[in-house]
């Protein structure tokens, strides 16, 4: 059955109303987004060139996915503190599985603005990249956002114990999150994104173009286009 957000009545079906908020959520955040650079671009401003050298995947982006051949590439750009990124996340593992072995499914950061921990989400969730635990890190924040999303202090010290929980070097991670490259990394994802459009969170591009989605039958459909 395809769901859309149009004329849909109120359901006493808790997955079709979860369905429902999620493309809400989608739709008011990605109208309503506007970029955060607050702790990543105070020590070191984006170059004038920027805009110009924008790539929609680095090689260095993060491919969750792997593709004996691959058709397609989905790129979002998300925010570990976005709970519209948080509520999208169960149909992204989905749609995973059903098109991984076609489409190469990328991650970048995308800090927004009013999300204090968004960045220093970010941070953890690089400095865990940097010891081969990327997709643990980012599962666990997902899963763990109502503990710290919007929170005003820093929820770094959380985040470090989730590093000691995976088991990571907690003397490397220190150091990662700390690094200057660290952040440049991050502030790269930013800055691409900008160039390209992106103004909320979770915003996806398939096959290089930025989808507007409005169901989840809509956001299958184009993949099943895509992964032919």
């Amino acid at each position: 059955m395809t769901r859309t957000l149009t004329n849909t009545p109120a359901s006493s079906d808790p997955a079709k109303t979860a369905r429902l908020v999620i493309w809400i959520l989608l739709g008011v955040i990605v109208a309503g987004g506007v970029i955060w650079y607050a702790i990543f671009t105070a020590t070191k401003p984006t170059p004038p060139h920027a805009a110009t050298d924008a790539q929609l995947v680095r090689e260095d982006s993060h491919r969750v996915t792997s593709p004996s051949t691959e058709k397609a590439q989905l790129v979002e750009f998300l925010d570990f503190e976005c709970e519209s990124c948080r509520a999208a996340e169960p149909l992204v593992q989905q749609l995973k599985q059903e098109y991984g072995d076609r489409i190469t499914f990328v991650h970048r950061y995308f800090p927004l603005p009013g999300h204090r921990n968004s960045g220093t989400a970010a941070l953890a969730v690089e400095a865990a990249a940097a010891q081969g635990k990327y997709e643990q890190m980012a599962a666990k924040l997902f899963e763990t956002q109502p503990q710290w999303g919007e929170k005003q202090d820093s929820q770094g010290a959380l985040f470090r114990t989730f590093a000691q929980e995976l088991g990571l070097d907690l003397d490397a991670y220190d150091a990662a999150v700390t690094d200057e490259q660290t952040k440049d990394r991050i502030r790269k994802d930013v800055t691409d994104g900008t160039a390209l459009g992106v103004t909320g969170t979770p915003t996806f591009f398939l096959g290089g173009e930025k989808l507007v989605l409005s169901s989840e039958a809509d956001f299958r459909q184009k993949l099943t286009d895509a992964a032919k």
